[in-house]
């Protein structure tokens, strides 16, 4: 049975719960490259309330089965998050971007960040050495962050130290997220140009990674790989825990690939799939 208050970080699925949408919020569907794409546009602050979500855009890619590098419709689902992420002013105007890679790689549902950082391109060093050679391509930096338990050191505490020293253009924010929908874990993937309080999700809300925080605008993209019990189960004992498919470790890894290459797609023109196989692999 459906718990209205199981835990969630999607904004398409705090609407979902509702009636009808609130007074300053906007939802739609649209189609991209054969996805379903759900739009969240939070205008007021009576919306943000109402959803319990800052105000801002929020875009959700939901697929119909898990993505894998070898499936086919994994070129599509990375050109429909291409275009997602390039919908975003803050994405179209910069030129040099921060990725910061959130979570604990030791923690398969928390490795989202750590794992999609093995996808990005990175060439912000490349750009100072040969800018002819590179002129297609945008100034990258990724930083993993790592999480305070194992760093002592607040991931966005972490990023802004960063911004400080390569001073990104825009810093897209990578982590993984909280659900009370099964059929949505791994399968969801919600970007915002609102940035990201990491662990809020799970009850463990972090420093907030955001543009006020950093002092460039800052766009979160995230997976939910855990779901909260309570949308099984009434049962207070189910108030504290979080569930995950079996095969999370398959499931995560395909994710994070999808979103570094969607980001790579994005931030690099005329790259094709096979460009960035050819680069990372």
């Amino acid at each position: 049975m459906q718990n209205k208050f199981a835990r969630t970080d999607l904004a398409a699925e705090a609407v979902g719960r509702l009636d009808k949408a609130p007074e300053g919020v906007c939802a739609d569907t649209l189609s991209l490259h054969g996805c379903e794409v759900s739009r969240v546009v939070i205008s007021s602050e009576a919306g943000a309330a109402a959803l319990g979500k800052p105000m801002g855009k929020y875009l959700t890619l939901e697929m119909a089965d898990y993505v894998t590098r070898r499936g086919q419709s994994f070129p599509d689902c990375a050109a429909a998050l291409r275009d997602l992420l390039k919908s975003f002013e803050a994405v179209e105007r910069a030129q040099s971007f921060l990725i910061a890679c959130l979570g604990n790689r030791a923690v398969t549902p928390d490795a989202v960040g750590p794992l999609a950082a093995d996808g990005i391109i990175v060439t912000r060093h490349l750009k100072s050495s040969l800018p002819q050679d590179f002129a297609a391509f945008s100034s990258v930096s990724v930083v993993r962050t790592g999480v305070l338990g194992t760093t002592g050191i607040e991931s966005a505490q972490t990023i802004r130290s960063m911004c400080e020293l390569v001073r990104p253009d825009c810093v897209i924010a990578v982590d993984a997220l909280a659900s009370g929908e099964m059929h949505r874990l791994c399968r969801n993937i919600q970007l915002c140009d609102t940035g990201i309080s990491p662990g809020s999700g799970v009850g463990n809300d972090r420093a907030e990674i955001s543009e006020a925080y950093l002092g460039c605008p800052v766009i979160a993209i995230g997976v939910p790989t855990v779901a909260d019990a309570a949308a099984l189960s009434d049962s207070a004992d189910a108030q504290s825990l979080f569930v995950t498919p079996r095969n999370i470790d398959e499931l995560v890894r395909s994710a994070s690939k999808l979103i570094a290459y969607g980001i790579d797609l994005a931030l690099h023109r005329g790259l094709g799939i096979e460009d960035i196989d050819a680069l990372i692999e």
